[in-house]
């Protein structure tokens, strides 16, 4: 019997041994760590939304069991991951989500593996250490860094240059990141399926602080890059793109990544120099095709959307939908199925749960890689999109079809 068949059959077993143990009228106390302030902290206070948002609207529809109660800890860098699990420890709380930051995720997870807690990752997307037993008791929800890498690659080659009548082989490629987990770990995933396919790149990569546009515009610009793939942040995104249209630098296509291209700022920092950019990123609440979600995930989706606006003024971005569309999955579809709220008890459920694609709002499924298996911990059906700037301040989902509200319009990017 295959190690998820035994879990199933051990869940199903403390099920009916254990039924309704987490009913009560006593909170369910979950630890959520996010960058609420400082330089990643637009997207990190989104991402927390979304799991606020999600707490609510499980803990009113009785999900659970028991009402859910998010204990909230600003966690501004990776350095202060560490303070905030052992405050969490203190106060009884063993599961926790985080954290938007790969940097921040890396730390916290080997922080809670080390004390037996059980971390739930909602939207960083970065390579994590061998310490934080994933698949034991570290689970990621969204898309791996190495996936949307991989998965821009793919779009160019197979869509873009397809669209454009260009020879992949004949096409120059620049890999350009920040050189960090996060910048690394989506770099990996675009250069292994370059590579793959026979296709020869360039790297470029830098460090913040130190960080020079103008240099790095220079280098991309020595490569003779046709291509540019770019894992970046918001402003050293921004600061390069505006380098690369002041030297003249001639792109046929400029493809990013979660924390950057697809990014709001980032559109509206460069208006007209952003369109025919593309990014691959996880999706947002509009503009998101809803014929590829199963019927009660698009009526949720329109629920929780309506809510976030209502609270917040504003449509749920990609990290918002990123933040409910993973707490929603342990809070709606992982805990209802253990037997308790040991971290033990919830990793054999999350082990042991099998959602379709287009279960969740953001499109995603739920099928965790077991302990041992490649990508341990990972979410093996999560969704991702690619977007596109089709206007100053405005893009648009145009991959893949099921999701997509607007055709792909290769664009010259001449200076």
């Amino acid at each position: 019997m295959s190690t998820r068949k035994r879990t199933a059959a051990f869940l199903s077993l403390a099920l009916l041994a254990s039924a309704c143990v987490l009913a009560g009228d006593e909170p369910l106390r979950v630890g959520a760590i996010y960058p609420l302030s400082g330089s990643q902290g637009p997207g990190g206070v989104d991402e927390h939304r979304g799991v606020l948002l999600a707490a609510e609207l499980a803990t009113a529809d009785g999900i659970a069991g028991r009402p859910i109660e998010v204990v909230s800890i600003d966690v501004a860098g990776s350095d202060a991951a560490p303070g905030a699990v052992a405050r969490l420890a203190e106060e009884d709380v063993q599961l926790v989500l985080g954290s938007y930051g790969s940097n921040i995720s890396a730390e916290a997870a080997t922080a809670t593996a080390e004390r037996g807690m059980l971390f739930w990752e909602t939207g960083a997307v970065g390579m994590l250490p061998t310490e934080s037993r994933q698949g034991e008791l570290t689970f990621r929800v969204p898309p791996t860094g190495g996936v949307l890498g991989g998965s821009a690659i793919g779009f160019v080659l197979d869509q873009l240059a397809t669209r454009m009548d260009l020879d992949p082989a004949e096409l120059r490629f620049t890999i350009m990141f920040i050189d960090d987990t996060y910048g690394r770990s989506v770099a990996l995933g675009a250069a292994q399926e370059l590579a793959r396919r026979g296709l020869r790149f360039a790297r470029v990569g830098y460090k913040v602080p130190g960080f020079d546009p103008v240099r790095v515009a220079r280098r991309v610009a020595r490569a003779r890059t046709d291509v540019l793939f770019a894992a970046a942040y918001v402003q050293d995104g921004i600061d390069v793109r505006r380098e690369l249209v002041r030297q003249g630098v001639d792109l046929v296509a400029g493809i990013g990544t979660s924390s950057s291209y697809c990014m709001p700022e980032f559109g509206d920092a460069l208006g007209i120099d952003a369109v025919g950019l593309f990014a691959s990123d996880k999706p947002a609440a509009a503009p998101l095709d809803t014929g590829g979600l199963a019927p009660d995930a698009a009526d949720l989706l329109d629920r929780a959307n309506a809510s976030y606006r209502e609270r917040w003024a504003e449509g749920m971005s990609p990290a918002a939908l990123a933040g409910f569309s993973g707490a929603w999955a342990l809070f709606a579809h992982v805990l209802p199925a253990s037997p308790n709220a040991s971290p033990a008890a919830v990793a054999a459920a999350a082990q042991a749960a099998e959602l379709p694609l287009g279960s969740l709002p953001n499109g995603s499924g739920l099928r965790f890689a077991g302990p041992g298996e490649a990508g341990a911990g990972d979410n093996l059906r999560a969704a991702s999109v690619i977007w596109e700037w089709v206007s100053p301040g405005h893009a648009e989902v145009v991959w893949p079809p099921a999701f997509a509200t607007h055709p792909i319009e290769p664009r010259d990017l001449t200076p």
